[in-house]
């Protein structure tokens, strides 16, 4: 379970559902079975079912695979609607450097974290 709150958790508030989508935003590459997003996100699993439904009609999370009995699933890094939020979660991330870095590292910082 994830103990600090994200920039995006600060700003969108920490329910549940945002921070599953955080989390998901922060695990990109990598495929979750429900019952792992449940464990790293500390949301329970009646929680997560009562909001799931809406991610994948909203197609912001999609199915990738079965392991076994587990399905899994990751963020739908195609989807319109993901994409608007990793460019929100990245645009926090670029405001709280320039915010924190010394002037001099900001522009390397910066130039880094668009390649």
């Amino acid at each position: 379970m994830k103990n600090e709150e994200s920039l995006f958790e600060r700003l969108l508030g920490g329910s549940p559902t945002i921070r599953v989508i955080d989390f998901l935003l922060e695990n990109t590459s990598f495929d979750y079975s429900k019952k792992d997003i449940c464990r790293n996100t500390g949301v329970s699993w009646n929680t997560l079912e009562s909001f799931w439904q809406s991610l994948e009609e909203n197609e912001i999370v999609v199915f990738t695979r079965k392991s076994g009995k587990a399905q899994l699933y990751k963020l739908n890094t195609a989807n319109t609607i993901a994409k608007k939020l990793i460019e929100l979660d990245n645009l926090l991330m670029k405001k709280s450097i320039q915010r924190l870095a010394p002037p001099k590292q900001r522009s390397l910082i910066l130039a880094k974290a668009k390649n």
